[in-house]
């Protein structure tokens, strides 16, 4: 049956009937490519009956429909005429993992962060408004997890105020990537709980006709049903219905799987004016035991058996650890050392190896949730009181923390220690995902040390270094994968703030590197070696404070061209710092200076080696900045 959905028309042309066995064709589909094709499985194995059920009652694309993040979106995009594209996902000029504008008119908004769908919603169907269109529909998926983020409340508190024709629907599965936390996820687990409403509920539904009277329901009996459940949220759960405090009209729960009843509740929101939420219960991995059984892990589980749905690892065993797992068994070694080290991660503990820490000293490690404003200046506050907080966050999420980090970390001189993770390319997630902005971003912020290592020992020396007294506020970048170093636990060292280092002396030729990216320079450095050309690698360490002393040294040396490599974007970044150098102090030297680092777009997604050759930022690139 799935061949002949190209399009939700299509779709929508079925019988409800035979919506349940598509539903379970769909999840086949879907676990079966992904076992060759690598994506995230268990969020999407979730959100398939609920997909269908958007689809076959919303006019889309016509309706906006908007997915929040796109780790849930896999079915939409099947159904939505990319059914023979779906085995390139994520893939190098393949679909994209996310909702992308360009890549569909179904795709209505571009989520590759979460906490966005509701205010998005908000502006198309205010435009609608302005623009005279009121039968248009904007729905908005958020997952419980996306909604611990700020911007979520934000726009249900402004959502709630508009009168605007939009529907809110919360994928409720208890989790995002890691497990829901935080009050709210026990405020929904009461919802959910609650035997006495939900019985009631049920009852009213049942007497009032249920799934029979689709979508031409009385008027009268609509109404009272709603302001009947309402009494009986208010009664049974302790107080007034947290959304509907809001000004959001508040159904549910009801059974994300349950495909008639989904179908039956849509027709009816549908013809209900005004800002509505419906409140949903899935399970994330639905229908594939081992992703239910481990959401966390089959999340993104790379390669697996279809059949078995058992993880498949046919590479060869990494002589090197991940640069994050050398942070999280870091820090607790630190921490043992140092009574006032905490750690704090916004909703990612597995992803950046915080976890390590929450096992071991689980009082001294927290997850925030998906809310990176507040866990910068949540690290704030304890730095303020004494402590010494590493505030782990995903490099292209903390740009979301910017006024944070200015204004409560950097402005008041607080010893926070942010360690961005994923800095750099990132690989299949693509342009969401990639860490391209952060060291131009945070470069003109006074009172920051701006840190990266070259590999796992500096990684170390650096957090070491970081949580030393009056070190002050640090930014520490390195990239998501592995290392280089086979022995990756070495004694701690301290390292002299804005002090680079030669690890390669040579005399025709100099390279810059900054972070990971000086060992593709002393990949080329060997290259050029063969053709008979001594080239130096400078590791700068830092990218601010930058150390002039060695850029004094190096503009006095008499080399033909000094390459400057970096993993972020070069419009502002630790190139432009050693060019404004350069020009002020050492004007003669500027002819000599070649910058690279990423363009100034938005890099696509697919494998890291191959985005970094296209960016011209690989051991062939430097190699060949140097001898043009």
């Amino acid at each position: 049956m799935l061949e002949n959905i190209n399009t939700p028309q299509n779709l929508r042309a079925l019988p409800l009937e035979q919506l349940t066995p598509l539903a379970d064709e769909l999840r086949h589909f879907i676990v079966s490519t992904l076992a060759t094709h690598p994506g995230h499985l268990a969020s999407s194995l979730g959100t398939v009956e609920l997909t269908l059920a958007l689809h076959y009652v919303f006019n889309t694309p016509d309706d906006r429909l908007i997915w929040d993040v796109g780790h849930q979106s896999y079915a939409h995009k099947i159904i939505t005429g990319r059914r023979d594209a779906f085995d390139t996902i994520r893939t190098y000029g393949g679909i994209s993992g996310f909702p992308k504008r360009s890549e569909s008119p179904y795709d209505a908004f571009g989520t590759g962060h979460s906490s966005t769908s509701i205010s998005a919603a908000l502006g198309m169907a205010t435009a609608s408004k302005l623009q005279g269109n009121t039968t248009r529909q904007h729905i908005a998926v958020i997952g419980d997890g996306a909604l611990t983020g700020g911007e979520a409340f934000e726009a249900l508190n402004n959502a709630g105020t508009s009168k605007a024709n939009m529907l809110v629907v919360l994928n409720d599965n208890g989790i995002s990537i890691d497990k829901a936390v935080g009050g709210l996820d026990g405020y929904l687990t009461e919802i959910t709980a609650s035997k006495h409403y939900n019985r009631l509920k049920d009852e009213v539904w049942n007497r009032l006709g249920g799934n029979r009277q689709g979508a031409r329901s009385h008027s009268r009996s609509r109404s009272f049903f709603q302001k009947l459940t309402f009494t009986a949220k208010t009664a049974l759960l302790g107080g007034s219905n947290l959304f509907e405090s809001l000004g959001i009209r508040y159904f549910g729960p009801i059974d994300g799987h349950d495909l008639p009843h989904l179908v039956a509740m849509l027709e009816k929101l549908r013809q209900l004016p005004g800002p509505k939420l419906l409140h949903v219960i899935t399970v994330k991995g639905k229908g594939m035991p081992t992703a239910e059984q481990d959401p966390v892990v089959y999340h993104a589980p790379g390669l697996y058996n279809a059949d078995t749905g058992r993880q498949i690892n046919n590479g060869k065993p990494a002589q090197t650890i991940k640069y994050q797992e050398v942070f999280g068994r870091t820090i607790v070694e630190l921490a043992e050392a140092n009574q006032a080290i905490v750690g704090i991660t916004p909703a990612m503990p597995t992803g950046c190896s915080l976890n390590i820490m929450m096992e071991a000293m689980p009082d001294r490690a927290f997850d925030v949730g998906i809310a990176e404003q507040h866990a910068v200046t949540f690290a704030a506050g304890l730095a303020a009181q004494g402590m010494v907080p590493f505030c782990n966050i995903y490099s292209s999420f903390a740009q979301r923390a910017y006024d944070q980090i200015i204004h409560d970390v950097a402005l008041q001189r607080l010893p926070v220690v942010m360690c961005l993770d994923r800095a750099g390319i990132v690989g299949e997630d693509g342009p969401t995902h990639h860490g391209a902005f952060d060291i131009a971003a945070l470069r003109p912020i006074p009172n920051l040390t701006i840190a990266a290592p070259m590999n796992e020992h500096e990684l170390r020396n650096m957090m070491y270094t970081a949580q030393l007294p009056d070190g002050g506020a640090w930014v520490i970048r390195y990239p998501r994968g592995n290392g280089v170093l086979g022995q990756w636990h070495n004694q701690f060292e301290t390292l002299e703030v804005g002090r680079g280092r030669c690890v390669r002396p040579g005399t025709d030729m100099a390279v810059l590197a900054l972070g990971h990216s000086g060992n593709d320079a002393l990949a080329a450095a060997e290259q050029l070696q063969q053709q008979g050309l001594s080239v130096a690698v400078y590791d700068m360490r830092f990218a601010k404070p930058i150390d002039t002393q060695l850029l004094d040294q190096v503009a006095a040396l008499p080399y033909q061209r000094i390459v400057t490599v970096e993993d972020g974007v070069l419009c502002g970044g630790f190139g432009t710092a050693v060019l404004e150098y350069m020009a002020q102090s050492h004007p003669e030297s500027v002819h000599r200076i070649v910058r690279l680092g990423l363009p100034d777009d938005f890099v696509t997604h697919g494998p890291v080696a191959t985005l970094k050759r296209d960016c011209k930022i690989d051991s062939a690139a430097i190699a060949a900045a140097l001898t043009r």
